[in-house]
Formats: structure tokens, C-alpha cells, sequence
């Protein structure tokens, strides 16, 4: 796996809290860089630790699915981003009030938008040997995008924010894809 693939599979997966930083920007009342950096921190830290944990699993059980590898991969990347799509098009509630600046809050938002870093990590664990690039990858780029998100989401509000998620989620399912291609063609 090249360093470019993996570049966009950071991306895709960061989108997730990317919106989710760019809807808490709207609930700031008075924004601080402090606050952009915690967020970025959380969700950067998370979605760095979360692929390295589904690596040690995917590690663990990789000699099970060995000969069809690029398929679980495949699998994986599709159903995540078919996931994110949906997520994209539901109708969110109304506003909910939540005050992002809590570390509950905080805690409970960056372990939920990295869920998905989790089972791309057991793909990770198939497809490369470069885990601690990856994370670290991952992580970084999750950091600059959250962090960028909360001050587009005080400008901006939620215009993009369901787009995005929806962008991520054909990325990663087209990287399924050509997981897939590679391996059977």
C-alpha cells in the first residue's frame, strides 16, 4: 500500500469528524483556539489510536482469512462508506443542544467518529505493513481537519457538513474497490 492511498484513506476516515467539528463550530458561543485544539486533539488522538487497535485484532487473525484477504478489505471499506453515505443522508434532529466544550462530550463524540478507524484498521492489518505510518497519518491529518472544522463551522454553519460525510464514504468505498481489482486482476 503506497503512501498516497493511505493519505486517502486518512482523509475519508477524518471526514466523520470533520463534520462533526465543523457542527460543533456552530455551537460555540465564543470560540477559542483552545477550543479548536482540544477537539482536533481528541478526535486526531482517537482516529490514530482506534486503526492501531483493529490492527492488532486483523494481526491476530489474519492467517484465517489469508487467502481471501482483498475481499474482507473490500468488504470492510464498502460497508463503512455505504454507512457513512446513509449516515450523510438522514435527517438529523433539530439542533440538539450539547456543549461540545465538556470533555464527556468530547470523549463520547471523538470515540464515536472513530468507530470506523477501527475496522479499518483490521483491513489495514491485510493490506499493509506500514501500520505506524498509517496511524500516524491518520491521526495527524484527523487533527488539522478537526481543528480547521470548528472555525468553518463558526462561519459557516452546517452547509457542508452531510456532504462531506457523504464524500468520505465513496472514497472508501472506492478504495474497496481497488483493493479488490489489484488482488483479482
Amino acid at each position: 500500500m503506497g503512501l498516497i492511498t493511505i493519505i486517502i484513506i486518512a482523509v475519508s476516515l477524518s471526514m466523520d469528524a470533520f463534520a462533526v467539528s465543523v457542527a460543533s463550530g456552530t455551537a460555540y458561543k465564543q470560540l477559542q483556539v483552545k477550543h479548536a485544539f482540544r477537539m482536533a486533539a481528541f478526535f486526531g488522538g482517537f482516529q490514530a489510536v482506534m486503526p492501531l487497535v483493529g490492527c492488532l485484532a486483523g494481526n491476530a487473525s489474519k492467517h484465517l482469512v489469508a487467502g481471501y484477504d482483498h475481499w474482507v478489505a473490500f468488504g470492510i471499506l464498502t460497508a463503512i462508506g455505504g454507512k457513512m453515505i446513509y449516515e450523510s443522508f438522514k435527517i438529523k434532529s433539530a439542533e440538539n443542544k450539547f456543549d461540545p466544550a465538556n470533555i464527556i462530550v468530547l470523549l463520547v463524540l471523538a470515540v464515536a467518529t472513530s468507530i470506523d478507524a477501527l475496522a479499518v484498521g483490521i483491513t489495514l492489518s491485510l493490506i499493509t505493513n506500514r501500520i505506524i505510518t498509517a496511524v500516524i497519518i491518520i491521526g495527524a491529518i484527523t487533527f488539522v481537519l478537526s481543528y480547521l472544522g470548528v472555525f468553518i463551522g463558526k462561519k459557516f454553519g452546517h452547509f457542508f457538513e452531510s456532504k462531506i460525510e457523504a464524500v468520505g464514504g465513496l472514497i472508501l468505498m472506492g478504495l474497496g474497490v481497488k483493493i479488490l481489482l489489484e488482488h483479482l486482476l
